[in-house]
């Protein structure tokens, strides 16, 4: 009776830590995209209008779109919280359950690696490659870590305190190389119309280094579902077997 009443408390105070988690990263970065859409402009006069053409605006860069997914997945888990279920392995999970682990499977967690260890393996190597000292004035450095550097914080912190059901590895990853590709595609879209590489580093890559770089990216990415999987699978070994077991 004690031990179920002591387990009863430690799973209602695990929860409400789980959902202030939620709220905080919901609030967070759908402020930071609302900061950064609305009050950061970017120079666009010469020479610097060749680092940040304005064509494609906000939207051209993966860190922005990085952005937008993890608001998303953060809202999603918090209205999961409350009209959802956070049951380890429910029966038939409501669609915003389903939604909710798909969307941390697919994009969520290997998009904000991505961004994350990209971004900061590159400034220090040369910052000049990604983020210019020109853009100093212009984009608050709490700004830079809310979409560089907490994006892998909450994301790592979410794979310990939620349990999730990937989807088919065939599955994940299809839709992940989908969004890459699709990414991939808009940036040489960009760089027809407006004459200018999204991210410095491509200004400085001949055609063949261009070919391999976005070939190593995307295979990063891919990997860093294999990844999460694996993390998903070592931390929530016990849930994992369950629902294992109850599929057979």
């Amino acid at each position: 009776m004690a031990s179920g009443r002591g387990n009863s408390v430690y799973q209602g105070v695990f929860g409400a830590l789980r959902t202030l988690l939620h709220l905080t990263a919901a609030v967070q970065f759908s402020y930071g995209i609302y900061y950064d859409y609305t009050y950061v402009e970017f120079p666009t006069s010469e020479p610097e209008m060749r680092i940040h053409h304005p064509w494609g605006g906000k939207f051209k860069y993966l860190t922005f779109l990085d952005a937008i997914i993890q608001a998303l997945y953060y809202t999603v888990s918090l209205v999961n919280d409350f009209v959802g279920t956070n049951e380890l392995t429910p029966k038939k999970p409501p669609a915003v359950r389903r939604f909710k682990d798909w969307l941390m499977a697919t994009l969520a967690f290997p998009v904000a690696i991505n961004v994350g260890v990209t971004f900061w393996t590159l400034y220090a190597i040369d910052r000049e490659l990604v983020f210019p000292k020109v853009l100093d004035p212009v984009f608050p450095s709490w700004l830079n870590h809310v979409l560089h550097t907490n994006i892998v914080v909450f994301i790592v912190l979410e794979i310990f305190t939620s349990y999730r059901s990937y989807p088919k590895r065939s599955q994940g990853l299809t839709g992940l190389a989908i969004f890459m590709g699709a990414y991939l595609v808009w940036i040489h879209v960009v760089k027809h119309y407006s004459g200018v590489w999204v991210y410095p580093v491509l200004e400085v890559l001949q055609l063949p280094q261009r070919i391999l770089f976005f070939v190593a990216v995307i295979g990063f990415t891919l990997s860093l579902y294999l990844l999460g999987e694996f993390l998903n699978n070592t931390v929530w070994a016990k849930e994992v077997k369950l629902a294992k077991r109850k599929i057979n």
